[in-house]
């Protein structure tokens, strides 16, 4: 799978692998309590290990989209690829504890690295977006949208339908080409 396909698949697919998880979410917690081990626990936390690992691909596929003139910009974008791999691996790791109460009691994640791991995922995602809005490859409002999206489930898990949604609207841009999006800008060389 080429860097094109894996953005393309991340950007479409992994904000409505989230509404999936969030919507079964919500349906699980509407008798007021959660039913772990049920279906909808289980499979809506499968979708949710797919689409985090559907955003690590795009993150990592989005890297070979910018231009590099400068040594600076080069190392931001592998830093923030970096930032973000090892913020999914983060939220891999909780997932699967979720998953199985064994590997949380046997392995558990401390909670200071899975918030610092949520911290990683969303700053170096964000990064990328900036810079790839910088190179003209992205409009300004889709790192905003994804932004919002972050915060909103940083308020409220409730709130993940509607932040995939927002998640999908901000990352729906990169489900494109390598065009830039704003014809008035030059075509950047890649290198």
């Amino acid at each position: 799978m080429n860097s094109n396909s894996l953005v393309r698949t991340g950007a479409l697919v992994a904000p409505v692998l989230l509404f999936g998880y969030g919507t079964l979410r919500l349906i699980d917690r509407a008798d007021g309590r959660m039913d772990k081990g049920a279906w909808m626990w289980n499979t809506g936390h499968v979708l949710f290990f797919i689409a985090m690992v559907l955003l690590a691909a795009l993150a990592i596929g989005a890297r070979t989209r910018l231009p590099f003139h400068d040594f600076r910009n080069r190392v931001a974008a592998n830093l923030a690829v970096v930032a973000t791999s090892v913020g999914v691996l983060a939220f891999l790791w909780v997932i699967a504890g979720d998953l199985s109460p064994s590997l949380r009691e046997t392995a558990p994640l401390p909670d200071a690295l899975a918030i610092a791991g949520n911290a990683a995922f969303m700053l170096g995602l964000l990064t990328l977006l900036v810079q790839l809005v910088r190179a003209q490859k992205l409009p300004a409002w889709s790192p905003v949208a994804v932004l919002f999206a972050f915060l909103m489930i940083a308020v409220s898990l409730d709130t993940i339908p509607v932040a995939a949604i927002l998640l999908f609207v901000g990352l729906l841009p990169l489900s494109g080409g390598r065009a830039p999006l704003s014809g008035s800008g030059p075509r950047l060389a890649h290198d």
